[in-house]
C-alpha cells in the first residue's frame, strides 16, 4: 500500500472531547484541513496566541495562513453562521481570513430547515426529545437524504437554482403549514441565496482535484469530525443520534480521501466523560461529582452553552469506539481536571437485567444498564504544568496506562490544560 500523510481525527466519546484542540495543535504545519461532516451544531473551541475561538463550521486549520481549509461534501452549511464566525475570527485575530474552501456538493442549510427542527423537536414527547440545538442540521440531512437538497454549487447557476427552489419550496411551505409556521416566498429566499453567493461564491469549488493532488503527493492532510461515535447515526446511540456519521468510515466518504489513504486515526477522549443531549449515558453522575467536574472543567457547551451531563470514563464504550474507528494513537484531554479528586472511577463493563455485559450493547438495552466501576487512587498534584511524561505524577501515569491496557491503544497525546504548550507528547 503507498504511504500517505493523512490524519484522521475523531471523537470516541459523545462529542466535546477536545478535537478541536488536538486539530488546532496538528494544523500548524498541515497543508490541508478538511471538516468531513456536520454542520453548525457543535463547537470546537480552540485557544491559540490569537485568543480563544468557538468554530462551529469552520476547520480549525483556520488559524494558520499556509493552510488550506476545506468545508466538505459531508457538511451541510449554514452561510450566515460561517458569516458570523468568519466576522469574529477577524475581529479578535486580526488576520484577513482567506484560506477557507466549500465544497460545491455540500448542502445548504436554509431557513425552514431551522423552523421545522425546532418545531419537530416541540413535538416529542419529553422522553423521546433528542436534544438537538434546533440549527436546522437534521431536517437538512432528511433532504438530502430524500434527493430534495439544495447544494453549495447551485448558488453558482441562478437558473438551476431557482428551478431547484421552484420545486421544493411548495412541500416546504405544506410542511411548515402543518407546524403553524411562517411560509417563505421564492423571491427572499433567491435574494438570499444571491446574497450568499456574493460573499462566498469565489470559495465554493470542487475540492476533489486539489484533495486528490494533496493525498497522491503525500501533503499532510487533517480530517476533522465533529461529535463522536457514541452520536453516529448508524454505530452511536440511536435515535438520539446527529444525522451523519462522525467516525472515519465518514471522514472517508465526507472529505474526498479514499479508506486506504486514511493510515494515521487520533481518536480523542476526555479523562472523564460529558454529553450534551438526550439518551443513555451510563456514567452519568447526578452528585456534587458531577457538579465538581463541570465547573472545573467548564464543561458549558460550546454552541449552546448548555450545561453538559457529566461522568466517569467509560473504558467499555471508549474500547468500542477505538475499534469501530480503528484508532491507531489516542489523545487523552482534560487530565488536569482530576487533579483534585481522591478517588477515580472508571466503567469496565454493565450490569443489564441481571447479566453481565463486556461489550457495549444497543440503544435500548444501554438505557437500563447500571455501570461496573474500578478505583483509581487520585494524583491529587497540580498536572497543568507537565511538559512532558515524565513530569507527571506516579498515580497519573498509572491511570494513564491502565486506561491503554483496557483500550488496547496506545494513549500518545496527553492535554493537560486549554493551550497548545500544555500537550505531553509520549
Amino acid at each position: 500500500m503507498k504511504k500517505t500523510n493523512v490524519t484522521a481525527i475523531v471523537g470516541v466519546q459523545y462529542g466535546d472531547e477536545g478535537k478541536g484542540r488536538i486539530v488546532d495543535y496538528f494544523a500548524q504545519d498541515a497543508d490541508i484541513v478538511i471538516r468531513y461532516q456536520g454542520g453548525d451544531n457543535a463547537g470546537h473551541t480552540v485557544i491559540n496566541d490569537k485568543g480563544k475561538f468557538a468554530l462551529h463550521i469552520l476547520p480549525s486549520g483556520i488559524f494558520n495562513p499556509d493552510t488550506m481549509n476545506i468545508v466538505g461534501a459531508g457538511t451541510v452549511v449554514n452561510f450566515n453562521t460561517m458569516h458570523e464566525e468568519l466576522e469574529n475570527i477577524r475581529k479578535i485575530s486580526k488576520m484577513p481570513i482567506e484560506n477557507v474552501f466549500i465544497d460545491s456538493r455540500a448542502h445548504l442549510i436554509m431557513p425552514y430547515h431551522q423552523d421545522l427542527d425546532g418545531a419537530e423537536e416541540a413535538k416529542r414527547d419529553s422522553s423521546q426529545k433528542i436534544g438537538t440545538t434546533k440549527r436546522g442540521i437534521g431536517p437538512c440531512y432528511t433532504d438530502k437524504a430524500s434527493r430534495s437538497g439544495l447544494r453549495a454549487g447551485d448558488l453558482l447557476d441562478e437558473e438551476f437554482l431557482e428551478k431547484r427552489l421552484s420545486m421544493l419550496l411548495p412541500r416546504k411551505n405544506r410542511e411548515l403549514e402543518y407546524y403553524g409556521l411562517k411560509t417563505y416566498e421564492l423571491k427572499d429566499l433567491l435574494a438570499l441565496c444571491a446574497k450568499w453567493k456574493e460573499e462566498f461564491g469565489s470559495f465554493i469549488i470542487d475540492t476533489v482535484p486539489v484533495v486528490r493532488e494533496a493525498v497522491e503527493s503525500n501533503k499532510k492532510v487533517l480530517l476533522e469530525g465533529q461529535l463522536g461515535i457514541m452520536r453516529d447515526n448508524d454505530w452511536g446511540i440511536y435515535p438520539y443520534t446527529t444525522s451523519s456519521n462522525p467516525t472515519v468510515a465518514g471522514a472517508a466518504n465526507g472529505s474526498a480521501v479514499p479508506a486506504w489513504a486514511i493510515q494515521k486515526v487520533i481518536g480523542v477522549a476526555k479523562a472523564y466523560s460529558t454529553s450534551v443531549g438526550g439518551g443513555p449515558y451510563m456514567t452519568e453522575l447526578f452528585d456534587e461529582t458531577a457538579t465538581k467536574l463541570r465547573e472545573i472543567g467548564g464543561e458549558y457547551g460550546a454552541t449552546t452553552g448548555r450545561p453538559r451531563r457529566c461522568g466517569w470514563f467509560d473504558a467499555v464504550a471508549a474500547d468500542y469506539a477505538c475499534y469501530m474507528n480503528g484508532v491507531t494513537d489516542l489523545a487523552l484531554t482534560k487530565m488536569d481536571v482530576l487533579d483534585t479528586f481522591e478517588k477515580i472511577l472508571v466503567c469496565t463493563g454493565y450490569q443489564i437485567d441481571g447479566q453481565y455485559y463486556s461489550y457495549l450493547p444497543e440503544t435500548n438495552l444501554q438505557e437500563r444498564a447500571k455501570p461496573i466501576y474500578k478505583e483509581f487512587d487520585g494524583w491529587m498534584e497540580d498536572t497543568s504544568k507537565c511538559e512532558k511524561w515524565e513530569d507527571l505524577p506516579e498515580k497519573a501515569k498509572e491511570y494513564v496506562l491502565e486506561l491503554e491496557k483496557m483500550l488496547n491503544t496506545k494513549i500518545s497525546y496527553i492535554s493537560v490544560g486549554p493551550k497548545r504548550e500544555q500537550l505531553i507528547v509520549r
